[in-house]
């Protein structure tokens, strides 16, 4: 029995600006019409699997419920109170694949990967079973194509039936010895996916991480119900030490076998990589969105809300958002994480908050701003409903652009349909629903004295959020 464990607390952040901490590059659309996330929900597909569990930020719960409606899985929503790498998050999921008795196969899965031969990943996952119910800790190496320097390599020892048991985890390599590796042919690229029996990983973490499991076992026990979501227990999981499931046990362990992936896998790990899965013009460019490129070579040009135009240019990186323009040289696309790490230390927004902000009744996008006033594009799902509130420091002008809106003011409840506006005064009662079948699209024009998100007391939510959410 396999059980597939989705790991999505991913951040993202060599994909800047398109990746934001709101909305990290597991949830966006980088290489099909479906997210990251719900490509590997498909590609459990050609799996004989239970339905999945999906490992996530507290943060991103409402994302990854959408998406998984989207997809038309079901599965099992476990909320991290927050990140503290693989190893903890692996840890609970087998612990709670254990509580009914089971003792399944774990197919761990990052859910930001791209695998172009579905059939090779299924061989693979194959060949891995027999290994992992013998009591291995199997992880997938993919074959590598050219020396890469942003991965981990994996040596191969002995063989194992359709694998071979690890000799050594490699660093991530200077270009000189990512060379060698690749010319001598025994190493394979460090995946971070994973097949391993829940108990087997259990009873190495006990030997190798006691303190971690004792956390992530009190974790469980505390775990919760919150709508749709399990909330691990907070405190409990916080106290586990922070560590990847490679540094805590794979490189600790006489158990790790390694069976090789030759899948047209990627991390997405960069813009690089994100130009490489990607099919280029004779030219060698990629273009996504309205570019248009003379003269230009081996670029990759994403364009999300105006025109982009190059000229006379080679290997750059040129990404286009609508409060943020990042250019780079291709050689430098493993440095996108350093600078924003400066942005963030700087006390820059852009790193954390995506323009487009995605909530569980829909979305808004702010489109001005200036002193004592802020317009937004409201976007409510059919069915969706925002809080009963009140702000004590804006009032609020909506204009319907399209579908109907039902407003409650104070004691009032009343429809507003396209082309008509409402006003909502300081400090009123008031709810925005669509009663409809279709989008209920708005434009919201706030004034007042304070415009920030945290001005909002909740009296009514049915998605129970925070006040930020």
């Amino acid at each position: 029995m396999i059980q597939p464990v989705i790991l999505s607390g991913g951040s993202g952040t060599r994909l800047w600006p398109l990746s934001r901490e709101q909305m990290p590059k597991q949830f966006l659309k980088l290489t099909s019409s479906q997210s990251l996330l719900q490509q590997t929900l498909a590609r459990l597909a050609g799996l004989d699997a239970q339905p999945p569990v999906l490992m996530g930020n507290h943060a991103h719960r409402f994302l990854m419920a959408e998406q998984l409606r989207e997809s038309g899985l079901s599965g099992t929503l476990v909320l991290e109170p927050e990140g503290r790498n693989t190893a903890p998050a692996i840890a609970c999921a087998a612990l709670l694949a254990r509580q009914a008795g089971d003792d399944p196969l774990l197919l761990v899965l990052p859910a930001d990967h791209v695998i172009g031969n579905l059939a090779a990943f299924t061989h693979s996952v194959a060949c891995a079973e027999p290994l992992a119910a013998q009591g291995y800790l199997v992880t997938f190496g993919v074959v590598p194509t050219y020396p890469e320097t942003g991965y981990g390599y994996i040596a191969c020892g002995r063989p194992l039936g359709g694998g071979h048991q690890i000799a050594s985890f490699i660093e991530k390599p200077n270009a000189e010895r990512a060379q060698h590796l690749l010319e001598a042919g025994t190493t394979l690229w460090n995946s971070g996916m994973f097949l391993l029996q829940a108990s087997t990983y259990l009873s190495q973490l006990e030997l190798l991480q006691p303190t971690m499991l004792a956390a992530c076992q009190q974790a469980v026990n505390e775990a919760h119900r919150d709508l749709d979501f399990l909330r691990l227990g907070e405190n409990a999981f916080c106290s586990s030490p922070a560590e990847s499931i490679d540094y805590a046990v794979m490189e600790h362990c006489d158990q790790a076998a390694v069976v090789p992936l030759d899948a047209q896998w990627s991390d997405i790990g960069s813009f690089d990589a994100l130009w490489a899965a990607q099919t280029p013009d004779k030219a060698g460019n990629v273009v996504n969105g309205d570019g248009i490129l003379t003269n230009t070579q081996r670029s990759l040009v994403i364009a999300k809300h105006r025109l982009v135009a190059t000229l006379g240019v080679e290997d750059l990186i040129v990404v286009e958002t609508s409060d943020s323009v990042l250019v780079a040289h291709r050689d430098q696309a493993q440095q996108v994480k350093q600078l924003v790490a400066s942005l963030t230390q700087a006390g820059r927004r852009e790193p954390h908050a995506a323009p487009l902000v995605h909530r569980p009744w829909g979305s808004f996008q702010a489109m001005d701003s200036g002193e004592r006033y802020q317009v937004k594009h409201i976007t409510v799902k059919p069915g969706g409903r925002l809080s009963l509130q009140r702000h004590h420091h804006r009032a609020e002008h909506w204009v319907v652009v399209s579908g109907t809106a039902q407003v409650t003011v104070d004691e009032r409840i009343y429809l507003v349909s396209e082309n008509q506006s409402t006003y909502i005064p300081i400090g009123a009662l008031h709810r925005l629903e669509n009663p409809g079948k279709i989008p209920l699209e708005l434009i919201e024009v706030q004034s007042g004295s304070y415009l920030g998100e945290d001005d909002i007391e909740r009296l009514d939510d049915v998605y129970a959020r925070h006040i930020d959410e």
